[in-house]
């Protein structure tokens, strides 16, 4: 036994290829002479070390991470890649096959017999092949006949979370969800490797993590000479969300036709909502300022001009870009707000134009920006004075070029869209201050839309306070009084400094503390305002003065307090407090509580309740 054992030691170190013996342990046994000429290292200076320690580093990383995982569970590696680092400091690229032995002797100690090749011209493109194969962004896994994965790309593993070496040699069906395996056998498995191709059947795959996702997998089978499949390569495409989507969809709307026609509905309904709430088409009043409004838009609207629109704050310049855009020919495409003023400096690029991951922290996928989002439509940029100074320039390209690109890329992308901008700035005075761009200030502004404030419309108070009372009764189911001559005479004489959202917010309080009917204007109104409607409202007796007293003033300033805070449970700050009922501060209105002597009355039986506690 020994003669032989020696005979085959000398058989192997005559072979004229690179070969190597290792033992159970990974060590060198034994190298042909061959492989001593290639490496230029000797037997007795290999003796005790292993492949990886004399592998480039890269290769090095790859024996310890996947190819012995795999070697350990398979028992074989086929045409696998290393490279070596010469002892004259050359590197050496091999293919090596290695294959599981048992020794010949009684104790039976497990070797490994590995061959080395030099890569040919078609091994160097097979191994090409390889490594886009791993670096594709799609998820790919190729498995044997047996159904052991010997192959999978980068993207499969982040989908799972696994690392390649916790991967390799494994069966498929340790990566198939429970529910999903029943009655999915070894031998089931490799009759329907046997049977080939297969397109778009879906699975649920199971994550490191225990997280079930939805693929649909194609695979296309590579055969050998009889017909037999050798391997299996198989995509998979990440359908779990769109699957929750369809269920959220079926569960709401019942079954569908498709998706598709579903969302188109879905569009249509809620641009139907927007419509309405947003009362497209419907500017309330007919003052002549408010016609001089109109017929600016209606000049501007199918043209594809930029519009700037001025105004005060509250006095509807949102409206008025609803408007233009509703009566322009891109009227079914989308309308994209961006409120300026909401930004903060450091996201401004992004939220204009997107990002793709990794672009900065937080950066964890692809984000497409405003512009993008409004292609073929408008983009209504609000408060666009508050644009940094830093980006007014990549905006102006935006206009002038139609181009721009994501941070963090630096593939440039077309877009058409319409730019209307509205601001309450006197944004003249903002390019003598250096604080906003003079040629994007021209570029904007070639049509500008002046809003009318409030108080220069005249009747159109009384007629758009009758509008949102309407509007307000309808949306919480109350009956709709009629504004009374008083309170229609109070309206008039208001100055309205928050224009037309003061008005609304202040007729949506009057409905919510009317009571029996009687529309409650005094208590909406902030209490100095308060006191038109209350004055009004006591008809002096003839020859009494049309006027009254400081304290009669304030005596009703009292009331009116005292008559919020029971309104609202003496409440005086939050949602439906005192002070947001008066439109006014909470420590303005604690303040004038202490003015006019106005504190919470005790509870009853309070203290009772704490002696018997």
């Amino acid at each position: 036994m020994v003669d032989n054992i020696i005979d085959y030691a000398a058989l192997l170190r005559r072979l004229p290829l690179p070969v190597a013996v290792l033992d159970g342990e990974g060590r060198f046994l034994d190298v042909s002479e061959e492989w001593e000429r290639r490496t230029g290292y000797s037997m007795a200076e290999l003796r005790a070390l292993r492949p990886e320690d004399i592998a480039t580093p890269e290769s090095a990383a790859r024996i310890r991470e996947e190819h012995l995982p795999c070697f350990r569970r398979t028992g074989r590696l086929h045409q696998v890649p290393v490279e070596f680092i010469s002892k004259d400091g050359r590197v050496l690229c091999f293919f090596t096959t290695t294959v599981a032995a048992q020794g010949p002797d009684q104790a039976g100690r497990r070797y490994s017999i590995s061959l080395f090749e030099e890569p040919s011209d078609r091994k160097r493109l097979e191994q090409r092949f390889v490594e886009l194969y791993e670096s594709t962004p799609a998820m790919l896994h190729t498995v044997d006949a047996e159904g052991r994965v010997i192959a999978v790309s980068n993207h499969w593993l982040t989908k799972l979370g696994y690392r390649r070496s916790e991967v390799l040699g494994r069966s498929i069906l340790d990566f198939i969800a429970v529910d999903a395996r029943q009655g999915l056998t070894d031998e089931r498995l490799r009759q329907r490797i046997s049977e080939g191709d297969v397109q778009n059947v879906p699975r649920q795959l199971l994550t490191r993590a225990g997280e079930v996702i939805d693929v649909l997998l194609s695979a296309r089978a590579e055969r050998d000479e009889q017909g037999r499949v050798k391997r299996l390569l198989v995509a998979s495409k990440d359908v779990t969300e769109r699957n929750r989507a369809e269920a959220k969809l079926r569960e709401a709307y019942g079954e569908i036709a498709s998706l598709k026609e579903e969302l188109e509905r879905e569009r249509d309904y809620l641009r139907e909502e927007i419509n309405t709430s947003m009362n497209f088409g419907r500017i309330v009043g007919d003052s002549p300022a408010l016609d001089a409004m109109l017929a600016r838009i209606e000049a501007v609207a199918r043209t594809p001009a930029s519009v700037l629109i001025v105004g005060e704050t509250g006095s509807g310049k949102e409206l008025v870009a609803h408007a233009i855009h509703a009566r322009s020919h891109r009227a079914d495409r989308p309308l994209v707000k961006v409120n300026c003023a909401a930004i903060p400096d450091e996201l401004f690029e992004s939220e204009f134009f997107g990002h793709v991951r990794g672009a900065f922290t937080g950066a964890h996928r692809d984000r497409v920006g405003r512009f993008e989002l409004a292609d073929g439509g408008t983009i209504f940029l609000d408060e666009v004075g508050e644009i940094p100074l830093a980006l007014q320039g990549k905006l102006l390209r935006v206009l002038q070029e139609k181009e721009f690109e994501r941070v963090g890329d630096d593939h440039t992308r077309k877009v058409d869209v319409r730019v209307i901008a509205a601001t309450n700035k006197d944004l003249g005075k903002a390019v003598e201050a250096g604080e906003f761009r003079e040629d994007l200030y021209y570029r904007l502004s070639v049509f500008p839309v002046e809003v009318p404030p409030l108080r220069r419309r005249g009747g159109d108070v009384v007629q758009l306070a009758r509008h949102f009372l309407e509007q307000v009764c309808r949306q919480f189911g109350r009956p709709c009084p009629e504004l009374t001559e008083t309170q229609v005479g109070a309206l008039r004489r208001y100055d309205w400094p928050g224009n037309v959202r003061e008005l609304k917010n202040v007729i949506e309080r009057a409905v919510i503390l009317s009571t029996g009917g009687t529309l409650r204007l005094d208590l909406s109104l902030s209490e100095a305002d308060a006191s038109l409607v209350s004055a009004a409202a006591t008809t002096p007796e003839p020859g009494a003065a049309p006027y009254v007293t400081d304290a009669e003033m304030r005596e009703r300033q009292r009331q009116n307090l005292l008559a919020a805070l029971q309104a609202a449970g003496w409440r005086i700050s939050g949602k439906g407090g005192a002070a947001e009922l008066l439109g006014i501060r909470p420590t303005t209105l604690a303040d004038r509580m202490r003015t006019l002597g106005l504190e919470r009355p005790p509870r009853r039986g309070r203290r009772g309740r704490k002696g018997a506690a």
